[in-house]
């Protein structure tokens, strides 16, 4: 993968319809605007509707008031979601000066990000676990399911921390060099992180706790619109897929080897700093 990688950032290996202007088809232009806007509608249909039931928890003395880093991570999210959008439609007005002038912010931003995602998994862990120290017996079988159930969201949310970051150098290294790898991968790499919203649209039908796999499913759903066009209009599939494809698949089957088991929870208690 690295090989194919490095290849590719140095040249684009075949036409590419859906770079450079002027494009042929308005949709040309469009689609990764459209699939940007997209991934907005995904997250706020997920955590606009769970935001407002926890507020009502918080208000009720049902729950603990939300930690600071979990201001941080959602402005963070938000504000590169809406950094992306702007990003694709400064290219599709064919404004590309003020594109390479604003892109300076994801060296920000994507770091950034990061990082606080690595601090908002366990501090939420860490909440949930003194939560379950201090209840009372009958209510420590539910906490305890939930514990079970943020450990083995851990791996989802481990496999967003080596991918999302990983698929950003590549598309920002592609930067100025190869435009079609460029802005495919600063497509594909958020996707990774649409589980979070997608797991908690209510009215989707899921295979959680028991797998992650229908928050999988909805993950290639929401990338279908821009692929299918993709493909209809080049005739082929992108390189930026198959590199997608290469990385996503095995993290991928790890996770869903570790899942549930007996093995991972231990661990993850152990990586976690708590009783195991």
């Amino acid at each position: 993968m690295a090989t194919l990688a490095a290849r590719l950032f140095r040249t684009e290996r075949a036409s590419d319809l859906l770079s450079g202007t002027p494009r042929a088809h308005a949709i040309d232009r469009w689609i990764f605007v459209i699939t940007a806007a997209w991934f907005i509608v995904i997250v706020l249909a997920g955590f606009v509707p769970d935001s407002i039931m926890k507020i009502g928890m918080v208000e009720a003395g049902k729950r603990p008031s939300f930690p600071l880093i979990m201001h941080v991570h959602a402005a963070l999210m938000g504000s590169f979601l809406l950094l992306l959008l702007a990003q694709t439609g400064l290219m599709a007005k064919g404004r590309s000066e003020y594109h390479m002038r604003l892109g300076v912010a994801a060296f920000v931003l994507a770091p950034a990000l990061v990082v606080a995602g690595f601090i908002l998994a366990p501090t939420m862990y860490h909440e949930t676990w003194n939560i379950l120290r201090a209840a009372p017996p009958e209510a420590q079988a539910k906490l305890h399911a939930l514990i079970s159930r943020k450990e083995d969201v851990l791996l989802v949310q481990l496999r967003v921390g080596l991918l999302f970051p990983l698929f950003l150098v590549m598309g920002l290294r592609a930067r100025g060099i190869n435009a079609g790898l460029h802005k495919r991968m600063m497509i594909l790499a958020p996707s990774v992180a649409l589980s979070a919203g997608i797991d908690r649209i209510p009215w989707l039908p899921t295979t959680m706790p028991g797998s992650p796999l229908s928050i999988d499913a909805f993950i290639l759903v929401a990338l279908a619109p821009m692929f299918i066009w993709d493909v209809i209009r080049n005739r082929r599939v992108h390189e930026a897929y198959w590199i997608w494809i290469a990385a996503i698949v095995p993290v991928s089957l790890v996770v869903y080897r570790l899942w549930d088991t007996p093995w991972w929870h231990v661990t993850a208690r152990q990586i976690l700093g708590v009783p195991t």
